[in-house]
């Protein structure tokens, strides 16, 4: 059995962007999940790593993205899951974690094989970051009720397609580290 990390995408976020009104109610509903997840890796020391888009911010670091977060009207959906010392922080610019970010080489310098993928939105960025890992050998995990969905339709079809087509495991996170 491998080494694990929990990657938490994209939920650093103001929620400033198009289709926000239609992400919010899923990620009001995952953000007491993924901070339990994030309670339970801290726990066993499972790396957690936060994988963020800058939102086009290209100055900006991940303590700015978090102090803008922070500031704007949804920073009820950041504050439960703010990094703490011990996270890892990966800037991205595109839907995949992996896309020209150095994630794939820190995974391979932390011995890590298994991704516990979490955030939003299950149907791009979880879906993209997925098939990514996959072509890349690692193991996926995705807790179907830790991951946020523009369009419930399509994220149950990027579920079924990373289970079916890229060999994910997905379950409830309760399964996880209990």
């Amino acid at each position: 059995m491998g080494k694990s990390a929990l990657i938490v995408i994209d939920m650093i976020n103001t929620y400033d962007h198009p289709d926000a009104e239609h992400l919010l109610p899923s990620a009001e509903a995952v953000v007491p999940v993924v901070s339990a997840l994030l309670e339970r890796a801290r726990r066993r020391d499972v790396p957690v790593i936060y994988v963020n888009d800058n939102f086009g911010e290209w100055r900006s670091h991940h303590g700015e993205l978090l102090d803008k977060a922070l500031s704007g009207p949804h920073a009820r959906l950041v504050e439960p899951l703010v990094p703490d010392d011990s996270s890892l922080f990966v800037v991205k610019a595109r839907h995949s974690i992996f896309f020209e970010t150095p994630l794939g080489y820190l995974l391979n310098q932390q011995g890590i094989d298994r991704l516990v993928l979490c955030g939003q939105v299950t149907e791009q960025c979880v879906l993209y970051s997925s098939l990514d890992a996959h072509i890349r050998h690692f193991d996926v995990i995705v807790p179907r009720d830790a991951v946020a969905h523009i369009h419930a339709d399509l994220a149950d079809a990027a579920l079924r397609m990373m289970e079916r087509n890229m060999g994910a495991r997905v379950c409830d996170s309760d399964e996880l580290w209990n």
